[in-house]
């Protein structure tokens, strides 16, 4: 398999041993956000080990409206 290039990645390799998980599921969904360094971290709440996706402000923005008009609902 090919590795993709990461060019034109900018965001900084964050610190998230001390971040402060939030689950939007009061703690029963999989996914949970942090704010860090003016960033959003996101990771699986059932593996927290594994790597987080980190976004800025505007993709967060970008991807919470798609969500909200149903961009993301499975059929």
């Amino acid at each position: 398999m090919a590795q993709q290039s990461l060019a034109g990645w900018h965001k900084p390799d964050l610190d998230l041993s001390n971040a402060d998980w939030r689950s939007g599921s009061r703690g029963r969904g999989d996914v949970q956000i942090a704010f860090v360094e003016g960033f959003i971290a996101m990771r699986n709440s059932g593996r927290p080990e594994s790597p987080s996706l980190i976004f800025t402000p505007a993709e967060w923005g970008a991807f919470m409206s798609d969500a909200r008009e149903g961009e993301f609902d499975l059929t």
